[in-house]
């Protein structure tokens, strides 16, 4: 293929990457926004294998099918609970794609770059490798929390952000180093040290955020991905590489940007620390009886309600009780109740989470609304029911200065006139926090297996 069609279908398919990211701004067009990406994704596939720059079919067909069968498994194999968990690791790849190019690029001999536009090279190695080497480890502390495969509590070492200036100072040393030293060849040793300072520094900045923060991180990391996509562009002199990770880079940072807007947060704060960083009181504790009920006893107030709001948390994704939630939600509906689900930015683990979830269970779009739509009419609600949240429905988040998540804009579901609570037990959520919601007067905990409690629920309405 010519280097003229190349281009052109890198053209199209960067024009079908910008209508993916338009379509996947709003909840009709998601389905087609992702069409959109899939189609544009072939073309820049397809025209890259047909082009010049290929010098050997048989690794190139190989590379295909290795990563084409990994990511037809994951696909078949992964559960939506454990979709936070596969993007983080797939950001992960991402990153060390960014450093194996960015190496190999250092030991091309053939290279016949000289003066500035070697320099120019040089920099733009350093910098994905820097770029990828950050993005891979964090990473993969990001889905080894999201899988709990360690813990998602904050790891908030003495002087942490001396350490993380340290480790910026270090990157910039090394950096002048490398470029010294690659003019007269040499440079392996700046740049291996300043690979090893970027995965440690990786690790500690995922470390130190908290697991309430967790959905702003994978927001991040998808961020990071993106420029080290781009970087790697640029290595290579792949102009749809780079305006792919352009694309990937700086949507991710305005979605982290919005998601801690959302939040009350600074974004910097969260990146240098995360939650339980703000007032270094102690959190008041969580003390009162709580008021246990049954299924039967929940479709009697679910009857007797005229307006009922659904808020889903993590707990329903695992329980994978969004089918049986749905329907409930039509029943209701058919029975004249208004019912609406309330979703908080920060609900599940991943941005969107929750939306993907019952968009899966093919709930209604237009019952779904965000926490800015409904927080000032939780007055008029009868009933609400929470389905395995905590954090995004805790009231010390508002009324709690030393709470770890003060400040917090939440679900404010208590100021309806009931609200139900499903949890598997009285453990804290993510973050780590006591909830006084569950201890309120006019609040009634309803325990056991999400899915299996709603099922319980919906036999009792038919009943």
């Amino acid at each position: 293929m010519s280097q003229s069609l190349v281009t052109m279908s890198y053209i199209i398919a960067t024009i079908l990457f910008i209508l993916s990211l338009s379509g996947l701004s709003n909840q009709e067009t998601a389905r087609r926004g992702n069409y959109f990406g899939m189609l544009g994704m072939a073309i820049a596939i397809v025209a890259t294998v047909l082009s010049d720059s290929v010098n050997s079919y048989v690794i190139l067909i190989l590379a295909l099918l290795i990563g084409g069968s990994i990511g037809v498994k994951a696909a078949l194999k992964v559960e939506m609970t454990q979709m936070p968990e596969l993007v983080a690791i797939m950001h992960s790849l991402v990153g060390m794609a960014a450093v194996l190019v960015g190496y190999a690029n250092f030991m091309d001999s053939s290279s016949n770059l000289a003066g500035v536009e070697k320099i120019i090279h040089e920099v733009e190695i350093y910098i994905g490798i820097l770029i990828g080497a950050v993005t891979f480890s964090g990473s993969v502390i990001a889905f080894c929390k999201l899988s709990e495969k360690i813990s998602g509590k904050p790891m908030l070492l003495p002087a942490r952000h001396w350490l993380n200036l340290g480790l910026l100072i270090a990157a910039i040393v090394l950096g002048q180093l490398f470029l010294s030293q690659a003019e007269t060849g040499g440079g392996t040793l700046p740049l291996l040290l300043m690979t090893v300072v970027a995965l440690a520094f990786g690790v500690h900045m995922v470390m130190a955020i908290g697991g309430a923060d967790m959905p702003v991180v994978v927001s991040m990391l998808n961020s990071y991905s993106g420029w080290a996509a781009a970087a790697t562009g640029f290595m290579l002199s792949n102009d749809l590489l780079i305006v792919t990770g352009a694309l990937v880079g700086s949507s991710g940072a305005i979605l982290s940007y919005i998601m801690c807007r959302a939040m009350n947060r600074h974004f910097l704060s969260v990146i240098a620390g995360g939650f339980g960083t703000g007032s270094g009181g102690e959190a008041a504790v969580v003390e009162g009886e709580v008021q246990p009920i049954d299924a039967e006893e929940t479709a009697k107030l679910l009857l007797a309600a005229k307006n009922i709001m659904i808020i889903p948390g993590y707990g329903m994704a695992v329980a994978q009780a969004q089918h049986t939630v749905n329907e409930i939600t039509k029943l209701l509906r058919d029975k004249g109740k208004k019912v609406g689900f309330g979703i908080h930015p920060v609900a599940g683990r991943m941005p969107g989470h929750m939306n993907v979830l019952l968009a899966e269970a093919k709930v209604p779009y237009d019952i779904v609304y965000e926490m800015d739509e409904i927080n000032e009419d939780w007055a008029h609600v009868d009933v609400s029911i929470v389905i395995g949240a905590n954090d995004i429905v805790n009231p010390s988040a508002l009324d709690d200065p030393n709470s770890p998540i003060a400040g917090m804009p939440v679900l404010e579901c208590w100021k309806g006139e009931t609200t139900i609570v499903l949890k598997r037990s009285m453990a804290s959520g993510y973050a780590g926090v006591g909830n006084p919601l569950f201890v309120l007067e006019n609040t009634r905990m309803l325990f056991g297996d999400a899915n299996a409690t709603m099922q319980a629920v919906l036999k009792a309405l038919k009943g």
